[in-house]
């Protein structure tokens, strides 16, 4: 893999705070309206410019984009963003509780080769769609940077742990704790000129980087500087639009939590009919709890928990339901989606069914309960997450993941630096 360091564009120690966002496609117009009010400085008004407008304004209104350039100038001017005077590597730690003790995550950021994405270096496991790509490319383009960076992972090395465990042994440039979520960012510059060199190295020996989140992010990154090699008639390579923002963490560090289903009906089936329907394919038993999550989440691949009629239900996939040779087949997403919401309640299209929604598992069980006791869905299903080798193995093999499949948290915040295309 081929990666540069770069002169990083970021807020001033004092202003980290403020400035910092969510990523862009976590929360809706109103959300960041509502985030961002009274606050100038933040980055809401470049990622999500539609609202420096009136409410109701379409995130893709004609005067949306250029409105982000303008902030994007504003905060450069007024010395909320500024840029470093070198080149540089920077590591990116988050730490959270996600898992019931406080677990850190250590991310070096780079410039990532848009040609590694091009060759297929840089891996992918979901599809992307075409307008959401133009999107972001149109925000790439007329800022002439990356504003929000790409969130990779790559086969952990114990001499990259060294170096960057070396590095976050100094003091941070930022360290907070931000609101909604409560997670920890800590943030180091990287300027030693052996040290940068030495990470340069290592990572030229790694033979594939994976997108963990941010396909379409890391596809308009990649297509805007192609675009740009394709324009420019002295191209050398050389040029920084040939490098995109990421950061990059070892695979033994993330955290990949659950992906849930919830229902609006039973396919014409009673309960006692759909849990009976059930039992062809999966080993079914009643938890006596409904109340202690603890008790009732999946126990491990294969085995899915059930919220139905008040009461939680284990399923376990009988043997011979999945084939452990596919690595799309012995996904839970795979067999839940082909023996329960296919095979029983007759969903067979997960992007488009009205009847079906997803809840990412950092709302957890309770989420998933209230809307079945509430009425608004008829059941809930929630399964155990994918693993990371699990993605590895799916895009080495080419495939595709199902719909709905990953929520890796904590997300990366915005706004900690940016990367320029022009040198």
């Amino acid at each position: 893999m081929r990666i540069k360091p770069f002169k990083g564009i970021r807020p001033p120690k004092d202003l980290v705070e403020q400035v910092s966002s969510r990523p862009y496609d976590v929360l809706s117009s109103q959300e960041a309206r509502q985030e961002a009010a009274g606050n100038e400085k933040s980055l809401y008004h470049i990622i999500k410019p539609e609202i420096n407008f009136p409410e109701g304004t379409d995130e893709h209104d004609e005067r949306v984009y250029p409105s982000a350039v303008e902030h994007f100038k504003m905060f450069r001017e007024k010395g909320w963003l500024v840029q470093d005077d070198k080149e540089k590597y920077y590591v990116y730690a988050q730490s959270s509780k996600l898992t019931g003790t406080e677990k850190t995550q250590y991310g070096l950021v780079v410039g990532a080769w848009v040609e590694d994405y091009m060759e297929g270096r840089i891996k992918k496991h979901e599809l992307t769609r075409r307008d959401k790509e133009e999107d972001r490319m149109k925000h790439v383009r007329i800022n002439n940077a990356n504003i929000e960076p790409v969130f990779f992972a790559y086969p952990h090395r114990d001499d990259l742990d060294a170096i960057i465990a070396k590095v976050t042994a100094g003091e941070p440039e930022y360290d907070f704790v931000a609101a909604p979520e409560g997670f920890r960012h800590t943030f180091w510059v990287i300027d030693d000129q052996q040290t940068i060199d030495r990470i340069t190295s290592i990572v030229a020996e790694i033979p594939a980087m994976y997108i963990a989140d941010g396909h379409h992010r890391s596809a308009a990154a990649a297509l805007v500087g192609n675009e740009k090699k394709m324009q420019n008639p002295h191209h050398t390579g050389d040029e920084e639009y040939n490098y995109f923002l990421a950061v990059c963490f070892p695979d033994n560090q993330l955290n990949i939590i659950d992906y849930n289903r919830v229902v609006k009906d039973l396919n014409g089936l009673s309960e006692e009919e759909f849990l009976k329907a059930l039992e062809e394919d999966f080993i079914v038993s009643r938890y006596e709890t409904a109340n202690d999550f603890s008790k009732v989440r999946p126990k491990g691949l294969h085995n899915f928990s059930l919220y139905l009629g008040g009461k939680w239900y284990s399923l376990t996939a009988k043997e011979g339901r999945y084939d452990d040779q596919d690595p799309i087949g012995v996904l839970d997403v795979t067999i839940s989606s082909n023996l329960i919401l296919d095979k029983i309640l007759g969903i067979k299209d997960l992007r488009s069914d009205k009847r079906i929604d997803f809840v990412g598992g950092i709302r957890g069980l309770g989420a998933l309960k209230e809307r079945v006791d509430s009425g608004e869905m008829k059941m809930a299903l929630a399964l155990y997450p994918v693993t990371m080798q699990q993605i590895i193995n799916i895009a080495d093999s080419g495939n595709i993941m199902p719909p709905k499949t990953t929520w890796f948290e904590p997300k990366l915040r915005s706004g900690l630096v940016i990367h320029s295309l022009e040198d």
